[in-house]
């Protein structure tokens, strides 16, 4: 009963634990001590972020307590340093840094999650609440202006920097030589699959604005693998492809959506070929894991869609034609490929 107490008080209070992390992230907290040769004190640390010394104490202390930084006492002095997982996720110069993921939580889900009330009241998403009666869905909102686009897509390549590799290995993709990303953001998801498969060649299809963008961040001159094709994939043709990848695509729209969606890229598809499905995954029972009840609830908010178990998958899959579905979990995104 205590235990249970203590993890329902810090569920209770999760949402502080949040802003820390935010905060630590804006105020260059874990940048400092990465490129720091040793520990610092929080005065020095305090100088050099030009803030307060009794606020940065408080924070690197919370940050502790978070397991993010490291302390050591000398003489009832702290030094502080990044734990690993600071290092790796939440330092800007990491390559697998979530920085900008964190951004976007910290500056657009953080505030609109006060009305999630009203979602759950009415059922449906609160895109027009959020933003005004002129975005009809999340992505017209997110599209509305340079700045609010840049932290969509820079937490896009965040997130496909730190699982791209572990999702596009779960199954051997190298039979497929021509794999179209459907909807592939910023790119980063592309040159996994270049460096994987490095006799394949992938076409991203995405909206203009986002392939304008993609073109931009494309320098390597093996990324000349990397074909950009522009287009609205619920409107336009799809590329000619083996293999297609909908990473993170479908659990933004309802289940009709979804079946127009992979019914269009099973027709689309070449014999043998296939559609690549990244998700996060229910159990079946539906008891967990915690992630996908999170995500499940932001796209209650903020689109038309759910998080989903395999079954749920399997019935998409069906109604769209493909008849071999093989799924394979990974740390945090289940990966799922089906067959023409």
């Amino acid at each position: 009963m205590d235990s249970d107490i203590k993890t329902f008080l810090q569920q209770q209070h999760g949402f502080i634990m949040s802003k820390v992390i935010f905060t630590a992230c804006e105020l260059g907290v874990f940048d400092l001590l990465m490129t720091s040769q040793s520990p610092l004190t929080a005065a020095a640390i305090a100088e050099r972020l030009g803030t307060s010394q009794a606020g940065t104490e408080r924070l690197l202390d919370a940050c502790v307590g978070l397991k993010l930084l490291r302390v050591e006492r000398k003489e009832n002095t702290g030094f502080y340093g990044n734990e690993e997982v600071a290092n790796l996720c939440l330092a800007k110069s990491s390559p697998k840094s979530q920085y900008n993921f964190m951004k976007l939580h910290s500056e657009y889900i953080y505030p609109s999650m006060q009305y999630l009330a009203d979602a759950v009241r009415e059922g449906k998403s609160q895109i027009q609440s959020i933003h005004g009666p002129s975005s009809k869905n999340i992505f017209d909102a997110l599209y509305s202006s340079k700045e609010m686009f840049e932290k969509f897509m820079n937490a896009m390549d965040d997130t496909w920097s730190l699982y791209g590799r572990e999702v596009l290995s779960a199954f051997n993709l190298s039979d497929f030589p021509h794999i179209c990303d459907v909807g592939g953001a910023g790119g980063t998801l592309a040159k996994e699959c270049i460096s994987l498969y490095p006799k394949s060649t992938v076409t991203m299809f995405d909206l203009p604005e986002v392939i304008g963008r993609a073109k931009e961040n494309f320098v390597c001159p093996e990324e000349s693998q990397i074909v950009f094709q522009e287009g609205d994939f619920f409107k336009d043709p799809v590329p000619e492809a083996n293999l297609y990848v909908l990473a993170r695509v479908l659990h933004d729209w309802d289940d009709g959506t979804c079946v127009q969606l992979l019914t269009k890229l099973h027709k689309a598809c070449k014999p043998g070929g296939g559609v690549l499905v990244v998700e996060i995954i229910f159990n079946e029972d539906k008891t967990g894991p915690l992630e996908a009840h999170l995500y499940s609830i932001l796209m209650l908010l903020l689109t038309e869609g759910k998080e989903r178990t395999i079954s749920e998958y399997s019935a998409l899959f069906n109604a769209a034609g493909f008849k071999k579905m093989e799924a394979k979990k990974g740390n945090l995104y289940t990966a799922i490929l089906g067959k023409k």
